[in-house]
């Protein structure tokens, strides 16, 4: 491990967000690290959305900073980055799965015009290249080579869910947002991505944010987790020990309604 990994890649310090009178998240703290995943949990209306708003760059926060580890060892306030900065890091050291891919994909492009897209807003310009890096991606991302030059259209839903990850993973990026990333696929579907995921994260140490409401997601993909209640943070620590011996009763309650015994 580089000194470089040592430090934090996202320090996040007392982070909130108001909305005129109403909460939306408060005085959020945590730091994550290259290849760690950390899940953020909690029932509809508890934050989590939010804070990955604020955390992604889409919504700007009422207080705290958010610093975040550049390549070359540099770091940067992600509060007063500026827009300019936060499209670079989404076309260089950032992506971002939606739960619904049609958010996160350009449903009237061949799929591998929506991967080669992002490898030409990184500077390729190559088409072989870029229509060789494609199928590769397709292939580690369990679609066969015959479907390159079909359009997201004619995909089912977890083909479409895979495809947006090859489209964020192909530049490499080192932080990854997932917003309910396996949300309405059907279970088989949805164990077939985590398990995906899981392998291809593992082997790109990229680090990844993940918002579900499911205990399962983030037991299985998750080292950390964070749990959110009316915008609070009530529960942190290593995923395994807060699900299995949760401390606070509003976790315990999501854990026996959620997780099976």
């Amino acid at each position: 491990m580089s000194p470089a990994e040592d430090q934090p890649l996202l320090t996040v310090d007392g982070i909130s967000r108001y909305y005129g009178s109403r909460l939306g998240c408060r005085d959020v703290s945590f730091e994550l690290y290259e290849g760690e995943i950390m899940a953020i949990v909690g029932e509809s209306g508890s934050g989590k959305s939010t804070l990955l708003s604020l955390l992604s760059g889409q919504a700007e926060a009422s207080a705290g900073t958010m610093r975040y580890r550049l390549r070359d060892g540099l770091e940067i306030d992600l509060r007063t980055a500026g827009e300019a900065m936060r499209r670079l890091l989404f076309r260089t050291d950032w992506g971002f799965v939606h739960q619904d891919p049609q958010m996160g994909l350009r449903m009237g492009v061949s799929a591998g015009g929506n991967i080669g897209e992002r490898l030409m807003a990184v500077g390729a310009r190559n088409y072989g290249d870029i229509r060789a890096a494609a199928a590769g991606w397709l292939h580690r991302v369990e679609i066969p080579a015959d479907r390159l030059d079909d359009t997201p259209r004619s995909y089912s839903g977890g083909m479409r869910q895979r495809l947006q990850i090859a489209r964020n993973l192909v530049t490499a990026p080192r932080l990854i947002f997932m917003d309910e990333p396996t949300g309405g696929l059907d279970v088989s579907v949805q164990a077939r991505l985590l398990d995906l995921v899981r392998q291809i994260v593992a082997e790109t140490r990229v680090a990844a944010l993940i918002v579900t409401h499911d205990l399962a997601v983030a037991r299985m993909l998750s080292h950390r987790i964070m749990v959110l209640k009316d915008g609070h943070v009530i529960e942190h620590g290593l995923t395994d020990q807060v699900l299995d011996d949760p401390h606070e009763p509003y976790t315990q309650l999501l854990v026996s309604s959620i997780l099976p015994a």
